[in-house]
């Protein structure tokens, strides 16, 4: 590491009070810009034709667009500092323009997928069985966030409700709908806990009780849950998560029809751009259909 690297990373500390997390990037990043310039003398000595030389290599050598943002962004931010601190007269990253970032489209499921989950869910035994059940119905009935879902009272279901009011980003409020299938699943496990607490003492005010520090079940140990349930149904555990029953929510309302303003509404997204990455993914679920299925499309 370089005197003014080192520099820069102290200031960052310092001033910015980056973490040690945002840190050690910054640090990997400059590292690898400083290797690859050394032949134009390291990043004090680089010019322009070299820093683009540079960056251009990173797609080369495979590096992701968001990887080779945020290397371009750490070397910018190092070239404003050296010339604040009068190390050098110009910034030969000025014109380094940023790679273009295609917006990832979100995973889902398919419908039988979401019932394999199911029945792998409804084989686990006892009480943590149909707790599960209740977790992935209500996320998939009602497209829930995961911290929107475990943070739910218990109050809120116990007089079986078709929707719930929910508090989401913001603090805005909007209604969550509950299928008969997630209120169904929520009276038993509403049974099962109500079985399993102790005589005499308080009852938790979650939905989703457990005995850690917040007192309800945590997005990780949710997550942890949906692996095991995902391995017994025959599921990459890579595509399952909270979130993204929470997508699989929205993208098979938008296949069945649903008008994407209501699914925006659902979602509690404020800006609908955001809900519109779901018609991609609804749209490439139907194109595999027809290619399919359509007799067209099929080879002789």
């Amino acid at each position: 590491m370089t005197p003014q690297v080192e520099a820069f990373l102290e200031m960052m500390a310092v001033e910015r009070d980056a973490s040690p997390h945002t840190l050690a990037a910054y640090g990997r990043d400059l590292a690898d810009a400083e290797a690859h310039l050394v032949e134009a003398g390291g990043l004090m000595g680089a010019d322009q034709q070299a820093l683009e030389a540079w960056f251009a290599d990173l797609s080369r050598r495979g590096l992701s667009a968001p990887t080779a943002a945020r290397r371009r962004s750490s070397v910018r931010q190092f070239y404003r500092f050296a010339l604040g601190e009068g190390w050098r007269a110009d910034d030969p990253s000025r014109r380094l323009d940023a790679p273009k970032q295609g917006r990832p489209l979100p995973q889902t499921l398919s419908r039988e997928e979401i019932e394999a989950l199911l029945a792998a869910a409804s084989a686990r035994d006892g009480a943590s069985g149909l707790r599960l059940i209740a977790l992935v119905e209500m996320a998939y009935a009602s497209g829930l966030r995961v911290s929107e879902l475990l943070a739910l009272k218990v109050e809120a279901v116990r007089r079986d409700p078709a929707y719930l009011i929910v508090r989401g980003k913001g603090g805005k409020e909007r209604l969550a709908p509950l299928n008969p299938a997630a209120r169904e699943a929520i009276k038993a496990w509403l049974d099962a806990r109500d079985a399993a607490r102790k005589p005499n003492t308080p009852d938790s005010a979650w939905l989703f009780p457990s005995h850690g520090k917040t007192g309800h079940l945590t997005p990780r140990r949710f997550a942890q849950l949906l692996d095991q349930a995902a391995l017994a149904a025959g599921i990459d555990p890579a595509r399952v998560s909270p979130h993204v029953l929470r997508h699989a929510f929205a993208t098979h309302l938008l296949e069945g029809g649903a008008d994407l303003r209501v699914v925006q509404t659902l979602l509690g997204h404020a800006d609908i751009s955001t809900t519109q990455i779901y018609t991609h993914v609804a749209t490439d679920r139907l194109t595999q259909v027809v290619h399919a299925n359509h007799p067209l499309a099929k080879d002789d």
